[in-house]
């Protein structure tokens, strides 16, 4: 995600009025269930790798009818509203919706200041979304995942990582190799790394 500054501008009291709110903003914001947070930029690295995961779930999903959205809609989940670097929605969505219901994959990228909201604020909140079926957190660092999935008796989690490893997305029916959601990141390999150390 990208990091996030909370603003005393303007504090709504439901989620409701935050909608209308910043639906007349220049600005990006979420919602935290108590107030607006404004949403300030990211890293070329961050940028990259929420890029050309779209990229590699959009080439996948072309005759699919599921499809990849993001960063630049935002979801409700929990009674509060978010920005996910990317989603997958299986339903059809209108070309000018700026809020897509019922999305069954969410991706974050984490980032160093983001970790907190992404891996404990969001995950409850998505978990708490009954057709949020996975919730994936790419690595900004290191080529790796961790992802969370909804089962029948509560949620799994797992860690994806390695050259070879892939995201394995049921769901919807495809496997993205990992190698591909940072094809330009920067990061080195894995045999690279361990060579190094």
């Amino acid at each position: 995600m990208y990091a996030a500054m909370s603003i005393a501008v303007h504090k709504p009291v439901t989620l409701a009025e935050f909608l209308a709110w910043e639906e007349r903003q220049e600005l990006r914001y979420e919602f935290d269930g108590l107030e607006a947070v404004a949403m300030t930029g990211g890293t070329i690295a961050h940028d990259q790798i929420n890029f050309d995961l779209r990229t590699a779930l959009a080439a996948r999903l072309a005759r699919n009818p599921c499809r990849a959205l993001g960063p630049n809609v935002k979801i409700i989940a929990d009674g509060r509203a978010h920005y996910p670097d990317a989603i997958v929605v299986c339903r059809p969505v209108s070309p000018t919706a700026t809020i897509v219901a019922d999305p069954v994959i969410v991706f974050e990228v984490l980032s160093e200041g983001s970790s907190q909201t992404d891996l404990i604020d969001k995950n409850r909140e998505y978990r708490a979304t009954p057709s949020i079926q996975r919730y994936v957190v790419p690595q900004q660092t290191h080529k790796a995942a961790i992802v969370f999935v909804r089962r029948e008796d509560g949620w799994l989690s797992e860690i994806v990582s390695g050259d070879d490893a892939s995201l394995a997305l049921p769901e919807i029916g495809i496997l993205v190799p990992l190698h591909e959601v940072y094809l330009n990141s920067g990061l080195p390999d894995v045999a690279q790394e361990k060579a190094t150390m």
